[in-house]
């Protein structure tokens, strides 16, 4: 009977989340919803909550255009971009040595080939940033070009399912940016030192967002810490990536309302994981500075809860005595398997700090996580979930906190 509520519980949050707000992009409307849903459900479960408010900003797309003489280009904005109306020379640039030997001083550049392969790193990013990136940003910075148009395919594993996928995704950015399918370029090459005509009606918007902490118990020289970005990309629902995720959290948080243990226990919604600036996580981060060596055990929750296959436990640096726990759950649930390790999700904060993770996740994506083309897409509806596959997450992990 309790299997059956928390499967309803479970029906009515991906709804809520997935349907009834419109979206959870960071600074949106939807993702102050969703917080404010969030810490208001922690807070009946008996858990103290602590919001921390971020600056941040939201984007409003505006659509854009591009004409050479009289043909018309379809051009996508690029996240976060300033906007622009500019009329300039036409260059293009396919490779490092080429950037770095071209004068596009003033013009408008086309980024194509090897250079545009996959989606660059933010500026800020301090994460993961190959120098490569940084050497890119780098130089079109110190070049100045008018406004930037990149021609990309695909690239699942940086940029999710998305076809063409934005080559820059920056507010740290300021240099206008479009980009367009390779064979919209195709079309675009033969024009290469003539003339365009570029409009980009985006607009960047101060907002505010939030981190939401819950905690129970008192101890919190040895916390287990369980985490979930409760933000999505703009333009999907975010079911998989990652409602499923607060779902689970919420799940949790009910099944240990009587927890009345000495060791603290932390539910973190971050808000932050699918924008360029990683807010929320910066600020968990900022405010546990020396303090990472209390927690005992993260648990992050992303891409959970697909319907096909089983959900996956991905163990990093866990000690001997946790990953027994660990073991005994894995014989315990059979709709659950040890994964692989993967490095695309919040518990890869810990991990850098030092500390024991598992990363839950589905097993179908972790499979399929450089060639799916579900997740920043509007394929990641509530269709793709099942939720009796979310509930039994969050029954294991409550298993697992009270062993």
């Amino acid at each position: 009977m309790e299997t059956e509520k928390y499967y309803q519980k479970s029906v009515s949050y991906l709804k809520i989340l997935c349907e009834d707000i419109n979206e959870r992009s960071v600074g949106s409307v939807g993702n102050r919803q969703a917080t404010d849903f969030f810490e208001n459900e922690m807070a009946s479960f008996g858990w103290n909550n602590e919001t921390s408010e971020l600056n941040v900003i939201d984007w409003d797309d505006g659509g854009a255009t591009l004409q050479a003489a009289d043909i018309h280009f379809k051009v996508l904005v690029s996240p976060y971009s300033p906007g622009c109306n500019v009329r300039e020379e036409l260059t293009g640039v396919s490779d490092m040595e080429e950037l770095e030997r071209e004068d596009i001083s003033g013009k408008i550049v086309l980024l194509y080939g090897g250079i545009a392969k996959e989606q660059l790193m933010p500026k800020n990013f301090v994460f993961y940033n190959p120098e490569e990136h940084q050497r890119i940003i780098a130089l079109l910075e110190e070049k100045k070009p008018t406004a930037i148009i990149s021609a990309t395919g695909r690239n699942a594993a940086l940029a999710g399912g998305v076809y063409p996928f934005p080559l820059i995704e920056d507010g740290d950015f300021d240099i206008p940016s479009v980009y367009m399918t390779e064979e919209e370029c195709r079309r675009l090459l033969p024009y290469i030192g003539n003339s365009v005509t570029l409009q980009s009606h985006s607009r960047r918007i101060p907002a505010k967002a939030n981190n939401v902490i819950a905690r129970k118990g008192k101890n919190a020289a040895e916390r287990i810490v369980i985490t979930a970005h409760i933000d999505a990309k703009k333009g999907t629902p975010g079911a998989i990536d990652n409602a499923t995720g607060v779902m689970v959290l919420l799940l949790v948080a009910e099944m240990l309302e009587d927890y009345d243990g000495d060791r603290m226990l932390e539910i973190v919604a971050l808000n932050g994981e699918d924008y360029y600036a990683v807010p929320g996580q910066m600020d968990y981060i900022y405010k546990n500075k020396n303090k990472f060596d209390e927690i005992l055990l993260n648990i992050n929750i992303d891409g959970a809860g697909y319907k096909e296959g089983k959900s996956t436990f991905s163990f990093f640096g866990l000690p001997e005595e946790i990953k027994e726990k660990v073991n005994g759950l894995l014989a315990e649930y059979d709709g659950i398997t040890e994964g692989v390790q993967w490095a695309q999700g919040d518990h890869s904060i810990f991990v850098q700090q030092g500390r024991p993770a598992i990363a839950v996740s589905s097993k179908w994506f972790i499979d399929h996580m450089d060639s799916q083309d579900i997740t920043h897409t509007p394929k990641d509806n509530a269709g793709i979930v099942d939720c009796r596959k979310v509930v039994e997450i969050a029954e294991a992990l409550n298993w697992l906190i009270r062993k």
